[in-house]
């Protein structure tokens, strides 16, 4: 594996997939997803530029992530929780995470708000949506959104940056378009209708199979493990 290689392969796509939609380039997140790799590989990264890390499951990450001395600086990159949360976890993963990606529900989003709290500090999150509709996806409902953005936003301690979503999985990267486009569309219908906060404008979406698709409809901030470590 040449990781620089492949990051730097990973950075023209997001460039192309860009200058295809008439945007620039520094207005998408590249996110490491990191959670196959061992913590030499994360230091590699960070060792390299990555400023964005992810990991999907709690207990992993708290063993793993403190042995990687670039996460113990002073000015460390940014940490991505992008897993599914269980409520019993929220505090652990408040305690070294700056990010959530994954906030599917109303209890959830509670939890978070109540656990930052006693905690005394700020957590930025992403709502996630189940645009496709798939029963085995987590995420709201689209009919459910504008209900609860209403009571999300009212929660004192998180920060609403966007929304997330999870395409189905295919290998047919255009296969997932409608679905970030549909997420795309969500998002502009809540701003437009007063529904998000100032500056919510933020789309999680698209990881190493069908990332560019995403870019050419929206993303922000892309998630991307494997094409990093092939």
């Amino acid at each position: 594996m040449d990781l620089k290689a492949n990051l730097k392969k990973v950075r023209a796509r997001i460039a192309n997939a860009c200058l295809r939609a008439s945007r620039a380039p520094t207005s998408v997140t590249l996110i490491a997803v990191t959670k196959n790799v061992d913590a030499a590989t994360i230091q590699a990264l960070i060792d390299a530029g990555v400023r964005h890390i992810a990991e999907n499951r709690q207990q992993v990450a708290t063993e793993k992530l403190p042995q990687v001395p670039g996460l113990n600086a002073a000015k460390r990159p940014m940490l991505h929780f992008i897993g599914p949360l269980q409520r019993n976890k929220v505090k652990r993963v408040l305690s070294r995470f700056d990010v959530i990606h994954s906030v599917d529900s109303l209890e959830l989003a509670h939890e978070i708000g109540k656990q930052a709290a006693e905690l005394e500090r700020e957590i930025g999150i992403f709502v996630e949506f189940n645009v496709a509709g798939e029963e085995q996806k987590h995420g709201f409902e689209v009919a459910a959104a504008t209900e609860a953005l209403a009571e999300i936003t009212k929660i004192p301690r998180l920060h609403v940056l966007g929304l997330m979503c999870m395409a189905p999985y295919s290998d047919n990267a255009e296969a997932a378009r409608p679905y970030f486009k549909a997420l795309a569309d969500l998002s502009r219908e809540l701003r437009e209708g007063g529904h998000m906060p100032a500056g919510a404008d933020r789309l999680s979406m698209g990881m190493s199979g069908d990332f560019e698709v995403a870019i050419e409809e929206g993303a922000t901030h892309v998630r991307i493990g494997s094409a990093l470590f092939e």
